[in-house]
């Protein structure tokens, strides 16, 4: 991973479904994703971008609460298991992680040292990332060796 990088990102709609799982259950996580897709294909809503996951918390039994989503030019009306969502706008410590997902730790304990390195706090409240993304960079239909895969993680920074 390379030093993150500091960009500021305007808000941007997305569609997605919130769940809650440990790690031993990712593989019903990643499946959420056709799901939001075929939901935006059904309504004629067009995906703007690749797939994302947004990390709102992650408790002391290892139980991750996530969004699995695809960002839309505009906001759609969700249906109560599909929601529409905004990534807040703001300046994000921004990493691209290279290899399987399986290592994205790695990346997130950079990121970690990098915060504490130059005192470039993330946006936590009361244990809540106010912004914690992951942006699938590679389709695994067009590269399917997990060590060329590119994930981009961000955390919105805080400013206030």
């Amino acid at each position: 991973m390379s030093e993150p990088q500091i960009e500021y990102r305007p808000p941007k709609h997305y569609a997605g479904i919130r769940t809650q799982a440990p790690l031993s259950e990712w593989g019903r996580v990643n499946a959420l994703l056709p799901e939001v897709q075929g939901w935006l294909a059904e309504r004629g809503v067009a995906v703007v971008g690749p797939p994302m996951y947004r990390y709102h918390q992650v408790d002391e039994a290892g139980v991750i609460d996530v969004e699995v989503g695809w960002p839309v030019a505009e906001p759609v009306e969700g249906d109560g298991r599909v929601t529409a969502q905004e990534v807040p706008e703001g300046d994000y410590a921004v990493a691209v992680h290279e290899g399987s997902p399986d290592t994205i730790r790695e990346t997130f304990d950079r990121l970690d040292e990098w915060s504490d390195r130059t005192g470039e706090y993330f946006d936590v409240r009361d244990g809540v990332w106010a912004g914690r993304f992951e942006t699938y960079l590679t389709d695994p239909a067009h590269e399917p060796d997990m060590g060329k895969w590119r994930t981009e993680v961000a955390y919105l920074l805080n400013r206030g």
